[in-house]
């Protein structure tokens, strides 16, 4: 698409080229790199080992609480919650809400000033993944609530009024959903519509709001809108606000009891005290509140690998087949193998994320990006690996398998509610193209004005210069490095040898990076299919990185962790050996030419034979502000208390 193309239907959305929509992503980055980033540097090819290693300590002062608290919480789980019942039912019964409420979980990202637990992202998502094991739909629950919902960009750009006002609401039990997402703006914000129009003390809101999570049952929200000639704002809202009707519960492939909604505003009033961090900054404030708040999606994957690894080594030994359990047998052992190793894997690198963010010292938005990323692709392929070695048994209920007698393993619902993982903020694709654009960085910075159409002759020359001084330093520093010379990283002992593979790779992947810019210049961002695979490279190096960084610090507790280091990384090791090798051999080219003539129709003779998908309505159901015209839907909790009139 060209940048004077337009990408929107015909009656749908704002009237967006592809330029500005470009703009406005760019506009709400962080443009700085004020702090270090161990995966930043990776992809410039400099693998600085010394910012992941030692091993991040865990803050023992915070360490003791948040253990009495995961306890009380493992209790909780184990007595109180019914995983069967909320996947039946598809919700969450009133007394699971009142019981978190009790154990203070709502308010487990709330400083304690206000009321919360003040528990750090180490132990936040230790319980989320506690929680996890138990009921996926639960965590989701609690983590949309906190790492994304209000308390999230209150806690980053809050005002003390603003916090004072709203945190002890939600760290006492009251429920908060984050609201972005419209019926035609996705990962696109430039054709966000919903409005906010400046009235006396405050704002109008109208617009509609899709796949809100915990939409229907939250009494606070975080709300994107549009102000007229200022941009895309942040604001808190009541959800019992005159004109906010909640008109349908959505309902999913997995996540049963998740309680997402589609919401309206119809001329909403919100005061000016409750807009959050300035008109204008909300995309800013989305995004950086997702720095870290996409932890909580690997923290999820982390419980499904544990429990599939669980099931699957129980079940594997247990089940005999042709004289000998069938975890003995090759086919079944690889993916045993696959399942812990991945498992550790994950666990490494969302852990050291953690950490990273807890001591605040670096800048963590690509490491907590390619921890989604990769944690939510990996944990997809562990669970259908559980159900592969599951069998029959896999593809069939736990409803079903309890009422003919067997242990109600629920390994295809697992696989049903990881499978939005790949999807939830920030889709596998988008990932891939949010992380290849802060890895490229440094080069924009110094030769982006080369390939700018917008940037006149002087100012090439002025970016050529400034490149040619850089590419003169930078570009010597990629032949040669530590992971070519054979005792580097001795005191890693068995697990050097990853170790030097990955400080030579790291300089492999900048180099190919450098040569895509050459070779494609401006057309470089087109390329999403290699772009996605220098992404998937880095993330096998990080993650490389901080499972034998991590072993090495817990292999005097527990030696056999180092056996699990090197399993992962023989592992990894392989798939970034595919990924380097189809580069630059693939069929990108062919399969972007057949995609064309595919939406052309020319192949259309290839679906006869088959009745057709069918059902009436718009592919994107089209919606105009105004009044509800249905019911409202939402949910009232019994924990929440009655909403304080902000206005």
């Amino acid at each position: 698409m060209t940048t004077t193309e337009r990408n929107t239907p015909a009656g749908q959305g704002a009237d967006v080229t592809a330029r500005e929509a470009r703009r406005v992503a760019e506009e709400a980055r962080t443009q700085d790199w004020d702090r270090p980033s161990f995966a930043r540097e990776l992809f410039l090819g400099r693998f600085r080992l010394d910012l992941i290693d030692p091993w991040p300590d865990d803050d023992p002062a915070r360490a003791g609480d948040a253990a009495e608290f995961l306890g009380r919480l493992e209790a909780f789980l184990r007595a109180e919650v019914d995983a069967e019942r909320i996947e039946r039912e598809g919700r969450i019964p009133d007394e699971v809400f009142q019981g978190l409420a009790a154990l203070g979980a709502f308010g487990m990202k709330i400083d304690s000033r206000y009321g919360g637990l003040g528990l750090s992202h180490l132990h936040y998502c230790r319980a989320l993944t506690l929680v996890g094991s138990v009921s996926p739909a639960l965590a989701a629950l609690l983590s949309a609530h906190q790492s994304i919902g209000v308390p999230q960009p209150l806690k980053l750009f809050g005002t003390d009024a603003q916090k004072r006002a709203f945190l002890p609401r939600l760290a006492a039990g009251e429920v908060s959903a984050f609201l972005l997402t419209e019926p035609d703006s996705g990962s696109d914000p430039a054709r966000l519509r919903t409005t906010a129009t400046p009235v006396e003390g405050g704002y109008r809101l109208n617009g509609i709001k899709l796949w809100a999570t915990n939409g229907t049952i939250a009494s606070l929200l975080v709300v994107m809108a549009r102000v007229p000639d200022a941009g895309i704002t942040a604001f808190v809202v009541e959800a019992d606000s005159d004109g906010i009707t909640v008109e349908r519960r959505n309902e999913f492939l997995g996540l049963r009891g998740l309680e997402n909604s589609v919401t309206r505003f119809h001329d909403v009033f919100v005061p000016d005290r409750n807009v959050v961090g300035g008109v204008g900054k909300g995309l800013k404030i989305a995004l950086t509140t997702l720095n870290t708040g996409r932890l909580s999606l690997p923290a999820l994957c982390v419980a499904a690998g544990k429990w599939s690894l669980a099931a699957a080594r129980d079940w594997s030994a247990a089940r005999v087949q042709w004289g000998q359990p069938v975890g003995r047998h090759e086919a079944v052992a690889k993916k045993l193998s696959f399942i812990a190793a991945s498992t550790y894997g994950m666990e490494s690198m969302l852990e050291l994320s953690c950490l990273l963010a807890d001591e605040d010292r670096g800048d963590i938005r690509i490491e907590a990006a390619l921890a989604k990323l990769y944690a939510s692709e990996l944990a997809w392929q562990v669970a259908d690996e559980l159900v592969q070695i599951r069998g029959g048994r896999g593809f069939e209920t736990a409803a079903s398998l309890s009422a003919r007698g067997e242990r109600p393993l629920a390994a295809e619902q697992q696989l049903r509610d990881l499978r939005i993982n790949r999807i939830f903020e920030g889709s596998t694709e988008i990932m891939h193209l949010l992380i290849a654009r802060e890895a490229v960085d440094a080069h924009l910075q110094v030769a982006g004005d080369i390939i700018d159409p917008d940037v006149g002759l002087t100012g090439k020359a002025r970016a050529g210069a400034r490149a040619g001084a850089f590419y003169a330093k930078w570009l010597p520093t990629l032949a040669v490095g530590k992971g070519q010379t054979p005792g580097a990283y001795a005191d890693f002992g068995h697990l050097a040898t990853h170790l030097r593979y990955v400080e030579r790779c790291s300089r492999k992947l900048a180099r190919s990076t450098f040569w895509a810019m050459g070779r494609w210049q401006g057309r470089l961002e087109r390329k999403q299919a290699f772009l996605a695979r220098i992404v998937d490279i880095g993330a096998e190096l990080f993650a490389i990185s901080a499972a034998c960084v991590r072993a090495r610090a817990e292999a005097a507790a527990h030696p056999e962790v180092i056996e699990l280091a090197d399993l992962f990384s023989r592992q990894a090791r392989l798939r970034a050996d595919a990924l380097f090798a189809t580069l630059w051999e693939n069929t990108d080219s062919v399969d972007n030419a057949a995609a064309r003539r595919i939406l052309a129709g020319r192949y259309a003779f290839l679906e006869r034979g088959i009745i057709p998908p069918g059902g009436a309505g718009e592919w994107v159901a089209p919606w105009q502000p105004g009044p509800a015209t249905v019911p409202d839907v939402r949910r009232r909790l019994p924990t929440a208390s009655p909403a304080t009139p902000t206005t």
